[in-house]
């Protein structure tokens, strides 16, 4: 991540050192229940990527739990205050998911 990003995450207490990420297959679109893309561009890709018949639901992160803004901003041209906005957006939506993750149990 952007040395940036890691300053804010650590000021925050999160540790990006070992972080990890994996390429969406067409088969995620059956071991998981929910996808969720951080913009409209990831969106589009996941869909067209996305088999007929699919029992994963795929939505917009943001969006989906009535944030300010549907997508997560790319903060990299907007100086530090970028970096903590994405934290912002992303900590409240966080919550909103174990909210929502805790009533599916």
């Amino acid at each position: 991540p952007d040395v940036r990003s890691q300053r804010a995450a650590k000021r925050r207490g999160y540790d990006l050192s070992a972080q990890r990420a994996q390429q969406v297959s067409a088969a995620d679109f059956n071991r998981y229940d929910l996808i969720l893309a951080m913009d409209k561009s990831n969106l589009r890709d996941l869909k067209a990527l996305q088999p007929a018949g699919a029992k994963a639901e795929l939505d917009l992160f943001l969006r989906r739990y009535a944030a300010v803004k549907d997508e997560v901003p790319d903060p990299y041209y907007d100086g530090e205050q970028g970096f903590e906005e994405v934290l912002d957006l992303v900590e409240r939506a966080c919550d909103l998911l174990v909210i929502e993750l805790k009533g599916r149990l």
